[in-house]
């Protein structure tokens, strides 16, 4: 480490590196409780407004691969104050727009500044503190991102229950404006600049090919599989994604390492993950709308609903950390999928009379057997990797992580809409309800619905089925060994 960084002082940085990162998260989650009451407010569908959590998914996942070139190419000060002004920027849009797409266009300039802030933060961390410490740093980055989804539902529900929803983005606004000014007066430019190349090329094809697929699953709940806008929207995604891949094998530069992937550990892994990772985001927002919509359950009991499963995965987030250095991940991963797989099911058999207490128990179990889940597979597939391909393969799964939890929500949360409108079809063509029988309706489409939920369960359900047969697979790797010479030597082309 050099002198000038070992004799800054941390603790600023860190703050400010801190309050950013908890409130960037924060307003990821803040909205999934809110979400019902918004649908409400503007007059739009279930379909629609996942558009908020998805997009918000989706310009992180695209942006985090950038991420890389932007380090390389600005100084860590210009760069966290953009990030930090970005976001707040976006805040403000929320909080004061009329319509949805005025709400959708500043929760994506929410998450652009989001998306550049996470990735800088792992690596100011990684800068800052000597290796002997990151455990400790990373351990204080983990609180930061697991207190804001523990905290988040629960005071979404009660500002939603009280007051109009846009008070959600005043609440985050103030923290934001602190963390920019703070920022701006205490961080240090920690990372060298260089004047890298950007792939401009790779980071279209990327955009279009992720965007492509997201907005296919989603617009399908609305038009159906069949139509010519979602068929179109699938094969350009499916096309881009792969000439992106073709790309960034050929090209010297790439914005994502498809390398990594010669490490067979580390692809496995990775897929597990993603897997793991769409089954628990569509959790999050197909619960709160069954809760609130079909239940008439208020925001603030559907918040507290996801409460104790937040803060029980954030007590077991150390806990695994240590049980992992004794018996490895492959374990680990099984009890935690087995647990996944049980309470997932169990959210497939929903009913109208399905009791407050049974839903928080599962919930809770369910997020108990993620708990163990995450970091472990992670750090397993991550260990294999040689030093020098570290930040890209932790760039490359976080980008995939997005990207699995914006297309696993969009994908289910239109099989929830679709099954749920073919299921009233249905009741209207059997003859049980007439068309004109609006209590009838109204009770044929709160069964449809809960219907349709439990049809997204199932498929979540074997999902977590296919994460649990890989994770058997999962084998303790020795790290790839190599020489510092070596590295160095390796590493200074890929800068």
């Amino acid at each position: 480490m050099s002198n000038a960084v070992s004799t800054l002082k941390r603790g600023p940085i860190v703050a400010a590196l801190l309050i950013g990162a908890f409130v960037a998260i924060l307003a990821q989650t803040l909205l999934n409780v809110a979400l019902p009451k918004m649908m409400e407010d503007l007059g739009i569908s279930a379909n629609t407004i996942q558009w908020l959590s998805t997009g918000y998914l989706l310009v992180n996942g695209v942006l985090i691969p950038v991420s890389a070139y932007l380090i390389d190419r600005f100084t860590t000060r210009q760069l966290f104050t953009t990030a930090v002004g970005l976001f707040t920027l976006g805040t403000i849009m929320c909080a004061v727009a009329p319509n949805f797409e005025v709400l959708l266009t500043g929760r994506l300039i929410q998450a652009a500044g989001a998306g550049i802030l996470m990735p800088l933060m792992s690596v100011i961390f990684l800068t800052i503190f000597p290796i002997q410490e990151r455990g400790k740093a990373m351990g204080m980055m983990g609180l930061a991102m697991i207190f804001a989804p523990a905290i988040g539902p629960t005071l979404s529900g009660w500002v939603v229950e009280h007051y109009d929803w846009r008070v959600l983005f005043y609440i985050v606004l103030p923290i934001s404006l602190f963390a920019l000014i703070f920022g701006m007066i205490s961080m240090k430019n920690v990372t060298k600049t260089s004047s890298p190349k950007l792939d401009t090329l790779g980071i279209i094809l990327s955009t279009l090919g992720f965007g492509g697929l997201l907005y296919g699953f989603s617009d399908a709940g609305h038009d159906g599989w069949d139509s010519a806008r979602v068929i179109t929207s699938l094969v350009i995604g499916a096309v881009s994604l792969v000439l992106f891949f073709w790309r960034e094998i050929t090209v010297d530069k790439p914005i994502l390492e498809f390398r990594v992937f010669k490490y067979n550990m580390y692809s496995l892994t990775t897929v597990i993950n993603m897997i793991i990772t769409m089954s628990m985001y569509s959790g999050m927002i197909l619960l709160p709308i069954y809760l609130q919509s079909i239940r008439g359950f208020s925001p603030l009991d559907a918040g507290l609903l996801l409460l104790p499963g937040a803060i029980l995965m954030g007590i077991m987030s150390p806990i695994t950390g240590i049980i992992f250095d004794k018996v490895g991940a492959r374990w680990l991963s099984v009890v935690g999928l087995t647990i996944t797989v049980i309470t997932t099911y169990e959210f497939s058999n929903l009913t109208i009379d399905t009791t407050y207490t049974h839903m928080i128990l599962m919930y809770t179990l369910r997020m108990f057997g993620m708990s163990m889940l995450m970091m472990p597979i992670q750090t397993a597939g991550m260990n294999q990797l040689p030093q020098r391909l570290n930040a890209h393969g932790s760039a490359m799964s976080q980008t995939l992580r997005n990207v699995a939890g914006a297309l696993g929500t969009a994908f289910l949360v239109t099989i929830m809409t679709n099954t749920a409108s073919s299921r009233v079809k249905e009741l209207v063509i059997a003859g049980k309800i007439a068309e004109t029988d609006k209590a009838g309706l109204l009770e044929a489409t709160q069964q449809g619905t809960i219907y349709g939920i439990n049809h997204s369960f199932v498929i979540a359900t074997w999902m977590t089925v296919a994460a649990l047969a890989l994770a058997f697979f999962i084998k303790k790797v020795k790290p790839h060994s190599e020489t510092v010479a070596t590295a160095q030597l390796e590493k200074k082309p890929a800068n």
